[in-house]
């Protein structure tokens, strides 16, 4: 009888284990993770890589359902090709060109770091003193930490103790909105004492939005553009957006796939860029050669680690310098990237100084992040890198189908056989363990729905409407196998 017992829990796993993996199999090619592509070979000619990406970018595109996406390649710290795919509005047929702005939301950190260090450079402000006494037509509001340990390194590194912020409260071009001060008079209120931990901070790179204005007499956009943006010749990047400009920045497409109008936020400096991709490899690009902006010391401490620990964010990168995340490549290289998120948009760029490397991605859709993950993976393997940090999404993408599959799978076996292996245990105390964690995942699941964004499902927008439902499934699966009637009668058996 215990050989037979043991038996058939034995073949449950096999099915268990059998099911999973097929599942999980499914998944991962309906989903993406699993592609057959052809194997671009390192360092093969710029015309194969390019007739590689033309093919490639548009499959993907139609995979992960991405309207439009630019792209532009760095090489030996030149750009040596641009290129637009899809279009800027569905609804209308525009097509997205190499001359359409579009946002680059939090590349814009980056940008503002190179206007703060040629601050520094010009001995205007010192990086380690309190920022408060740069800020002269502004006052923190009250709070119970101290204020003076909040500096312009630490803003610059998320390291401040400031909050997030509200990238939610965004305006259309040309309506009235509230000023950055005004905005961060409610918004810059710390969380925690500075220097203590590294927080992904929106509002710490607003802050130094202000310090600039205060410091130069100028608008933050007036002095961008002048000290940054003229001289590395980034032709199209601007803060404003004029209604009747052409080429009209794109609409943006949420998670689900809705349309977004072009918005603007009330604060630039930690998202309100709009540019080209070739504006951004503009960019990329002088930080890798000697520019008309900043020394080389400046930008070798800008691209040094300020915090290696950096949260979920260390899941891909390494650590944070100054409006740069680092990471270094399985090949010994350094590398300097950075992304942008907002309703409807995400964006990287990615850049290998040593080699004169750079690529930059843009696109028009929120559920990007897999296709980032994928065209960066081609990119690293033409160069010989060979692979970076975004990568890791890949791999995500597989260890979350497999934990669909797990569910799905023990949703099943519950769903057609008694469960022999709980037998012996209280009947009243295991079914009430089994309504209780039915409960608490749907509960999880429905705070879930009613939240505006989620990590997990930015990350992952195919899998997590699978995950969704496979637990969903793996919960009433609970609760029927706890509350049935042939369940109790099982239990009830001496």
């Amino acid at each position: 009888m215990q050989k037979a017992v043991l038996f058939q829990g034995h073949k449950r796993w096999v099915w268990f284990i059998t099911l999973s993996i097929l599942t999980a199999l499914l998944l991962a090619l309906f989903s993406g993770s699993l592609q057959i592509k052809r194997t671009i070979r390192a360092n093969v000619p710029l015309d194969e890589f390019r007739a590689h990406m033309d093919k490639r970018i548009p499959a993907l595109m139609k995979l992960y359902e991405i309207p439009g996406c630019s792209v532009a390649l760095v090489k030996d710290g030149e750009i040596v090709w641009i290129e637009a795919y899809g279009y800027a509005d569905v609804e209308s047929g525009r097509a997205l060109t190499v001359d359409t702005p579009m946002s680059v939301q939090s590349i814009t950190k980056s940008v503002t770091a190179w206007g703060i260090m040629l601050l520094a450079e010009k001995g205007l402000i010192d990086l380690d003193a309190p920022v408060a006494q740069y800020l002269a037509g502004w006052q923190f509001p009250h709070s119970g930490y101290p204020i003076e340990k909040i500096t312009t390194r630490r803003l610059l590194s998320h390291t401040a103790g400031m909050p997030l912020g509200d990238f939610t409260q965004i305006y259309a071009p040309g309506a009235a909105m509230p000023s950055n001060r005004a905005v961060m008079t409610k918004e810059a209120v710390p969380t925690r004492e500075a220097g203590k931990v590294f927080s992904y901070s929106n509002v710490g790179y607003n802050l130094l939005e202000i310090l600039i204005e205060d410091v130069t007499g100028q608008s933050f956009s007036e002095y961008l553009h002048k000290a940054v943006f003229l001289p590395l010749g980034m032709e199209s990047a601007t803060f404003a957006i004029d209604t009747a400009v052409t080429p009209y920045p794109p609409t943006g497409y949420n998670l689900s796939g809705k349309s977004v109008p072009v918005y603007l936020y009330p604060s630039k400096a930690s998202g309100g860029l709009f540019a080209t991709a070739r504006d951004i490899a503009r960019f990329a690009a002088a930080g890798m050669k000697e520019n008309s902006v900043l020394s080389g010391e400046s930008i070798k401490r800008m691209y040094k680690p300020e915090t290696n620990k950096i949260g979920i964010y260390g899941l891909v990168f390494e650590g944070y310098g100054f409006g740069h995340y680092l990471e270094k490549l399985p090949s010994g290289l350094r590398s300097v990237s950075h992304g942008g998120q907002g309703n409807g948009i995400m964006t990287h760029f990615q850049a290998v100084p040593e080699t004169g490397d750079a690529i930059v991605i843009l696109t028009n859709s929120q559920r990007s992040w897999p296709f980032i993950a994928d065209v960066l993976s081609d990119w690293a393997q033409w160069r010989g890198f060979p692979s970076v940090g975004m990568g890791r999404i890949i791999w995500g993408h597989l260890v979350l189908s497999a934990v669909i599959g797990m569910l799905i799978s023990a949703s099943l076996l519950m769903a057609v056989e008694t469960v022999d292996s709980f037998k012996r245990q209280k009947r009243t105390g295991f079914r009430l363990l089994r309504v209780s964690t039915a409960a608490i995942l749907l509960g999880i699941l429905l705070w879930c729905a009613c939240q505006e964004y989620l990590f997990v499902t930015s990350v992952f927008p195919v899998l997590s409407v699978w995950l969704g439902a496979a637990v969903v499934v793996f919960s009433i699966a609970l609760l029927w196998s706890a509350l049935s009637p042939a369940y109790s009668r099982k239990q009830d058996k001496p």
